[in-house]
């Protein structure tokens, strides 16, 4: 069996409720949309935690935080744990990725044969998080309303600069890999920074949304004090007491946002027309999803962190053979991507599967079920650990200091209704406790987040003390061996190098 090649585009921070099926039709986006019209669209697509770091682990093994133990943005992710890349390689592929993956720790290629570009964000355990003391906020590496306040335009920025840069070594890479040097099948990952914030975009797609109608929220700023307990410190982590956030701040916010979601529409763009082009595209499985959203301002809330819809449910779009393109409600998660990609890659996974969480998606593109879609969060803004389930329409949080949270997605789907104290949904509720009761030991869980964020705080401090050896991905440039050198023959290399050959 000739095994399909794999192309993951992944963006950072992207609001699944956007994607309702497919892009959103205010979105700017015709790439996407044009991906969408070949594709099973899972409309209902939880991430495994609303941080990047735990989301991205999660995404790669199919487990949750408490079992990869990455549980914030600065905690180790352990060589030992099989990711997608791992199983694939395993299996004959060659494997790469061009872009951000947040690894924290020395491993910085976690299965990856190659990395094209350097991460955006820093390796080590300096964002380590301390439940010893609640409250307390670090301004020079905590989330800000600084991002709301500063919104606007620019041609050039950090973030900007990477995904240029994502996308120039992507886009190469597939020629590369269309040349046939190598005639292993290949699953190249491409993740990009944007969305995310801070809002600023350049002014060509900023002028799309000048008179866009979705500026403002659904849900107007809710008082911190009339705030869930999660939501409150979530606001105190962001400094809002600082800041003044005006009805201007949040539509040059929204619109900035929106404005790049368009700048990563044309990046993929890009890249699908360079597969096209390269004759690979009937041959490639394309995947397209975020690691976890964005509150843009829903509920008074700003960026992730949250099992709020906007923060927790991102966009998943698979175009592969044999899937036919559709949209699908079951609620699934992004721990089923490893195990999809395996079933359709041929992969026995049968050594692993006591250990992931997740469950394959092409029955269920089908009409099969899948079980209660579990989520976790232990990272800034939280005391103790944080989970959710989202069961049918249902969604149920939980934190032990915490009063329970539940939402009827479908008769309340901007969650402004806790029924946790609803005598009609007494039984819903018991039903859902019991679940994640049977799933998660809260105890257990709260103790080893404590030990991994005491042990990295020793670390790290030690680490900083004299001479510094940084973990930071530094991509590897052969350029004695790229375009003539005279240890090649011209004509062997001209012709090695031209795609297609003979036309």
């Amino acid at each position: 069996m000739k095994r399909p090649n794999i192309l993951i585009l992944m963006v950072d921070q992207l609001n699944g409720t956007l994607f309702p099926d497919g892009p959103a039709s205010f979105l700017h986006a015709p790439n996407l949309a044009a991906l969408a019209s070949r594709s099973v669209r899972f409309a209902n697509t939880y991430t495994a935690s609303p941080l990047c770091a735990p989301a991205r682990a999660s995404f790669m093994t199919g487990q949750l935080p408490s079992r990869t133990r990455v549980y914030d943005n600065a905690a180790e992710f352990a060589s030992d744990i099989p990711t997608y890349a791992h199983h694939l390689r395993r299996a004959g592929y060659q494997t790469a990725l061009s872009g951000k993956m947040h690894f924290v720790g020395p491993d910085q290629l976690h299965g990856y044969e190659e990395r094209l570009t350097t991460d955006i964000y820093p390796a080590d355990f300096g964002w380590t998080p301390d439940y010893r003391k609640p409250g307390e906020r670090i301004d020079w590496w905590y989330h800000n309303l600084g991002s709301v306040k500063g919104a606007g335009v620019a041609e050039i920025t950090n973030q900007l600069e990477y995904d240029d840069e994502v996308t120039y070594h992507a886009t190469r890479k597939l020629y590369d890999l269309a040349r046939g040097h190598d005639a292993r099948p290949w699953c190249l990952t491409v993740s990009f920074t944007h969305p995310h914030d801070p809002y600023v975009a350049r002014k060509r797609h900023w002028d799309l949304y000048e008179n866009c109608a979705h500026l403002e929220p659904a849900v107007a700023p809710i008082p911190a004090e009339e705030q869930d307990a999660h939501s409150q410190r979530l606001m105190a982590a962001s400094d809002y007491p600082s800041y003044e956030i005006t009805r201007d701040d949040v539509r040059r916010s929204r619109r900035a946002y929106f404005a790049n979601i368009s700048y990563i529409d044309e990046k993929i763009g890009e890249i699908l027309d360079v597969l096209r082009r390269t004759r690979q595209e009937e041959d490639t499985i394309v995947v397209f999803l975020s690691d976890h959203g964005d509150m843009l301002g829903e509920h008074g809330l700003w960026f992730k962190m949250s099992f709020f819809e906007g923060s927790a449910r991102v966009p998943l779009m698979i175009s592969a053979p044999g899937l036919a393109p559709g949209r699908i409600d079951t609620p699934v998660s992004t721990l089923d991507v490893l195990p999809t990609l395996a079933e359709m890659a041929g992969i026995d996974l049968t050594e692993i599967a006591p250990w992931t969480d997740g469950e394959s998606l092409v029955g269920v593109a089908t009409g099969a079920a899948r079980k209660a879609v579990p989520m976790e969060y232990a990272a800034e803004g939280s005391i103790a650990p944080t989970v959710a389930l989202r069961d049918g329409r249902f969604k149920l949080v939980l934190c032990k200091p915490d009063p329970p949270l539940l939402f009827d997605l479908e008769a309340d789907p901007h969650e402004m209704t806790n029924l946790a104290n609803d005598p009609k949904h007494s039984e819903t509720l018991s039903r859902l406790k019991s679940a994640a009761g049977t799933r998660w030991n809260l105890a257990r869980f709260d103790a080893e987040v404590r030990a991994s964020q005491a042990g990295r705080h020793v670390v790290y401090e030690a680490l900083r003390n004299g001479a510094y050896y940084p973990w930071d991905y530094q991509p590897l440039q052969r350029a004695s061996e790229r375009y003539m050198r005279n240890h090649m023959d011209l004509n062997v290399l001209e012709e090695a190098q031209r795609f297609p050959r003979g036309e």
